[in-house]
């Protein structure tokens, strides 16, 4: 290797997802110099899995700025946060005008869009990349939603639509997303679906197990099954292997794993965004809230004694029922959150491509799967499509499986079992299929006790109104706004 031939990209941070997207660029072509704030973790690295590749270590900085062709372009694959701006810090006097930083990180979107224009104003590119598929994506090819300073994304594009997963198309599985904070916006919702992809079979499982009173072995023959028809997903087919999964004694693994399941934030802040955007996200938020829950292991096992249960007769799930009732509630998770990514793009003008979204991910990200090429045509036929259960594709799923999907979620609450995604996603569907909903009565308690004013059925709308409901009130009201 010719230490003096200069490197196409640099990555900092050799965790697990940095260290195998450096290994990932190299098999495709491209020298990487690398750099970790720990020399001994680049010693390791280079001399060890990158040993007799295409990969050079750096100790500092300056020398691996001084490695690279320009413009030069450094991939930052460190935690999100105050190491992300204690790197920019340290780089951006070292580089110049028409180099690239990119952030391979879970950024929040509002940090990536202050960077960028701070970054640009001095004459610095900036991007920020969501990178979704685990450690093994990122060896072998992950899905990638850059955006961020758009004259970045030609120096790029070869290297992220090489080192990316292709669909079965052979088309990348990234594409340039939009200006600022759009990259990591698109991947915090990814990762907020994938919440609800993860709580929702795991309530499956709980039907399955609990209600139907299946063994692992069976239960993984099933979601086998499944992963060959309208539920194949990357998280449908490693259930079935975890669930079939032994160890040396011939125990399956699943059953001496503690239900308290951690979380590393990107899922709370799709939450916080769709409330900042008022957009309903109520399947998604469950899913957050369940993680929560599942740590209170304490709680739980006092209140399970306190609130001791014989779980209700019912009629034994069959596996179709799970499946369709599974099937329509992840549409519901997907039209969330890309009723999301459609509300964020208007507010911010980030004209996002919807259609184009859906099939990055249809291979290399955590939530791949067969029918995001429905979602793709539903969005390339209707650009404006305001919720993804409108188009007639995904009206005439719905109501195939809504009979399995109302009768399981009625069976578990009888039966005494949360299922708080299935029932949360059902209750959104009847929700924005109700055309008249309580809240006229709402609206009037508000105008009640605070005078916040409401619109009447028989007036313009957009004209407001307010009520002396006691008579001992005088005309004056609340301003209207929403939050």
């Amino acid at each position: 290797m010719n230490k003096n031939e200069l490197s196409h990209i640099a990555v900092v941070g050799l965790a697990v997802m940095g260290e195998n997207l450096v290994l990932n660029m190299e098999s495709k072509g491209f020298r990487v110099s690398v750099y970790n704030r720990t020399p001994s973790v680049t010693t390791k690295f280079t001399e060890g899995r990158a040993s007799g590749k295409k990969i050079i270590g750096f100790e500092n900085l300056q020398d691996l700025v001084n490695s690279l062709q320009l413009p030069r372009k450094i991939m930052l694959m460190v935690r999100a946060g105050r190491a992300v701006d204690d790197m920019i810090e340290q780089l951006t006097p070292l580089l110049s005008s028409g180099d690239i930083i990119i952030d391979g990180g879970n950024s929040d979107h509002n940090h990536t869009t202050e960077r960028c224009e701070r970054l640009e104003s001095i004459g610095i590119h900036y991007i920020g990349a969501g990178v979704s598929g685990g450690e093994e994506g990122a060896l072998k090819g992950p899905s990638i939603m850059p955006g961020g300073s758009a004259a970045a994304w030609p120096h790029v594009k070869s290297i992220f639509e090489s080192i990316s997963a292709k669909a079965d198309d052979g088309s990348p599985c990234c594409e340039w997303i939009g200006p600022g904070g759009s990259g990591h916006f698109v991947k915090m919702v990814h990762n907020g679906i994938e919440y609800g992809d993860m709580q929702l079979i795991s309530e499956a499982y709980m039907v399955m197990k609990e209600m139907s009173g299946m063994d692992n072995g069976s239960m993984s023959d099933i979601f086998k099954t499944w992963n060959s028809g309208k539920l194949s997903s990357y998280l449908i087919e490693i259930t079935s292997k975890i669930l079939n999964y032994k160890e040396p004694d011939g125990s399956y693994l699943i059953d001496k794993i503690a239900d308290t399941a951690g979380q590393k934030g990107t899922g709370k802040l799709t939450v916080v965004n769709a409330m900042e955007h008022g957009v309903p996200l109520n399947l998604i938020s469950a899913a957050v809230f369940e993680r929560s829950i599942s740590h209170k292991k304490n709680l739980r096992e006092e209140a399970s004694e306190i609130y001791k249960r014989s779980h209700g007769k019912f009629a034994t799930p069959e596996p179709q029922e799970i499946h369709d009732s599974l099937y329509a509630s992840k549409l519901v998770s997907y039209a969330q959150g890309f009723s999301l990514l459609k509300d964020a793009s208007d507010a911010y003008s980030w004209n996002l491509n919807l259609s184009s979204i859906a099939r990055i991910w249809r291979n290399g990200c955590i939530i791949r799967s067969v029918f995001l090429n429905r979602i793709s045509d539903a969005y390339q036929k209707s650009k404006d499509l305001s919720n993804l259960l409108l188009d007639n594709y995904f009206k005439d799923e719905i109501y195939r499986a809504l009979p399995a999907w109302s009768s399981l979620t009625a069976k578990a609450a009888v039966g005494g079992y949360p299922l708080p995604a299935f029932s949360s996603a059902l209750n959104y569907f009847y929700s924005i299929t109700t055309k008249s909903l309580p809240h006229n009565l709402l609206q009037a308690q508000r105008d009640y006790f605070g005078a916040h004013m409401f619109e009447r059925t028989d007036k313009p709308k957009g004209e407001f109104f307010h009520e002396n409901w006691t008579g001992e009130g005088g005309e004056t009201s609340s301003g209207t706004y929403n939050v």
